[in-house]
């Protein structure tokens, strides 16, 4: 899941975010996430909007809300990528309802009453010492989370296209403008025609005052 400008912006150079869409597309996201078995995110979001990643009840739309408060109790797993194990102890993502869980490439470490998992180290798009992403999604097939929902910043979203590692991208575009030096939708640094990613296009339709753009990666593209 990725929300971005009509200029393909999704965060402000000082990386402020909150809000590029509308409610709508906000409730529509709640959707989202009530039909994932885990919630992927980043220590950069974390960081930046302290997120808490759960469902909640009175955004899901639902015409009953005994419903809704059901659905919303079966909260999925927020999984944190965080390498280096930054994740402050009072992070909104560890603390909401639900369960959680941080994924480190920096060896074994405890803290009371958080899961922490060591997943081997790995290099991709100039970083290193990072989360191996194929593993982390080996993980998460052992715990039978078989519907994972990304929401991160460019830098991990952009990981995971380019290690061929995504099915679906669900992208709310806003009318709106944030300019050339807000950040890009995902961290791609390609610099031939030939690295590009082809999309195909499976659905648009607007969401309140959003578009939501649905499309998967060309298989033999990636």
């Amino acid at each position: 899941k990725l929300a971005m400008s009509l200029d393909g912006r999704t965060a402000m150079e000082s990386g402020e975010s909150q809000w590029i869409t509308g409610t709508a597309a906000r409730q529509d996201v709640q959707r989202l996430r009530a039909k994932s078995c885990a919630i992927v995110t980043g220590i950069g979001t974390v960081l930046h909007d302290d997120p808490s990643l759960t469902v909640r009840a009175d955004e899901l739309g639902s015409d009953c809300q005994e419903e809704a408060a059901t659905v919303a109790a079966r909260q999925p797993l927020r999984v944190v990528v965080d390498s280096q194990l930054k994740t402050p102890a009072d992070a909104k993502v560890l603390s909401s309802d639900g369960a959680s869980l941080l994924v480190t490439a920096k060896g074994h470490s405890d803290r009371q009453g958080i899961e922490i998992v060591s997943l081997p180290a790995s290099s991709y798009l100039g970083g290193s010492d990072q989360v191996d992403l194929p593993a982390l999604l080996a993980l998460l097939a052992k715990k039978e989370c078989n519907n994972v929902l990304v929401e991160a910043g460019a830098q991990l979203a952009g990981a995971f296209v380019h290690t061929g590692l995504v099915d679906e991208l669900v992208i709310y575009m806003a009318p709106k403008l944030l300019g050339s030096s807000a950040r890009p939708l995902l961290s791609l640094p390609f610099d031939r025609m030939d690295q590009q990613v082809e999309l195909d296009i499976q659905d648009i339709r607007q969401v309140g005052g959003d578009l939501r753009i649905t499309a998967k990666p060309v298989v033999n593209k990636l």
